[in-house]
């Protein structure tokens, strides 16, 4: 029987990110996952799944040392565009304006995931799992056990559940999960554009969907995700090219001039998610497993790496002090520091959601008024680029 002082069950982001995080702690980590990641061919074309990667997330990335092989294939964005389509509402800042050199990164998840597994093979305390697949787990008072599909056994002072939306460690748990469909479906694709991007974001509400355009390292390339109905996302999931890209044009005002589709189209169902515990006995929840967010404010994977960077410094803090860390007792502080982030961006983008859902002609007045408002009104943009940019959000430690 194998012993372990932290197993993390997921190798996604986030899980890599804890295990990276906990190098050098003198406790003794293992991954669990169930697919070893293909590596990456340097001049592949963009994959579709691509993140809105923070300053807060590039930062705590910097120092797992994880950056530089993410940089080569991060792209830039310098400003960011948001409109309500068919009015005056509308608002827009830049990196400059309030002394910053960028905002963010547009990344490839396949790209971030590729560096985090690179780096955790090179940490001596972490032993990367592959492909192993978790079967039973039982909480004793001291320890948990693992048994996997292969017969391994292991046991271990916390489980870490990083698992994803549908975490089985979660419901292994009897963690309760309140959820709700937002009746949307996101489309995602590889968009080439006439006119350059210019390393802004962009972002268009338009009636009952909403449609992103993220800047690629290509000034003509963008990738978008583009939350529709089901049906409606269906239904351009399937349209022809020279429908999709008149459609797509259309609905983006012809901000950067006429778009053709320049990969396949992939939809996804999107769902709000929130477990009612981050943690309980010799158990802690990260990114995906705890909570999941609409992707409008591109927020989802940073506020997984906030979850992972505040874990990390309370599983150290509490070792080094001698503590028992997978005592819920103590995981209790890393519990109410998440649960208070989550639910906070949850509650905004769901208000989000609802006031820019529909063309009631009062609402629409009502978010044009506010966006014009915000984009005018002194004080209001610096803050809402420091919640861009998660400054906000950064755990005291990576300040």
């Amino acid at each position: 029987m194998q012993s372990v002082d932290v197993a993390i069950v997921g190798g996604g982001m986030v899980g890599l990110a804890v295990a990276c995080g906990l190098q050098g702690s003198g406790l003794r980590i293992a991954v669990l996952e169930n697919h070893v990641p293909e590596p990456l061919s340097p001049d592949a074309a963009p994959t579709l799944r691509v993140s809105a990667i923070n300053a807060a997330s590039e930062k705590f990335l910097t120092h797992l040392g994880a950056w530089p092989n993410i940089a080569t294939r991060a792209s830039c964005y310098h400003g960011m565009e948001v409109w309500d389509k068919d009015s005056f509402g509308r608002i827009d800042f830049d990196d400059k304006s309030f002394g910053f050199s960028h905002l963010g990164h547009i990344v490839e998840n396949a790209v971030v995931h590729s560096a985090l597994w690179q780096q955790a093979e090179q940490c001596p305390d972490v032993t990367l799992l592959a492909p192993a697949e978790v079967q039973q787990i039982a909480w004793g008072e001291n320890e948990a056990f693992l048994t996997l599909k292969d017969g391994t056994m292991l046991t271990t002072r916390l489980v870490v559940g990083a698992d994803g939306a549908n975490s089985w460690v979660r419901n292994k748990a009897d963690i309760p999960l309140t959820f709700w469909d937002y009746n949307h479906h996101a489309l995602v694709a590889t968009i080439r554009t006439a006119e350059p991007h210019q390393a802004v974001a962009r972002q268009v509400f338009h009636g009952n969907g909403i449609l992103a355009f993220l800047p690629l390292s290509d000034p003509h390339l963008c990738s978008i995700v583009w939350s529709l109905s089901p049906t409606d996302a269906e239904a351009m999931r399937t349209a022809s090219n020279e429908e999709f890209n008149r459609e797509l044009s259309s609905t983006f005002d012809l901000q950067l001039g006429l778009c053709q589709l320049n990969s396949e189209r992939r939809v996804f169902p999107l769902t709000g998610r929130y477990a009612r515990s981050f943690a309980s006995h010799r158990l802690a929840l990260v990114g995906d497993a705890a909570h999941t967010i609409h992707p409008l404010a591109g927020q989802g994977v940073n506020l997984g790496f906030m979850d992972a960077a505040e874990l990390v410094s309370e599983i150290r803090r509490l070792h080094r002090e001698g503590k028992d860390f997978g005592q819920h007792l103590y995981l209790r502080r890393y519990e109410r520091s998440r649960k208070h982030s989550a639910a906070l961006m949850l509650a905004s983008m769901q208000g989000f959601r609802e006031l820019f859902a529909g063309n009631n002609p009062a609402k629409k007045l009502l978010r044009d008024v506010g966006l014009k408002l915000a984009n005018t009104l002194p004080g209001v943009k610096p803050k809402l680029v420091r919640q861009a940019m998660g400054l906000d959000d950064l755990p005291a430690w990576l300040r």
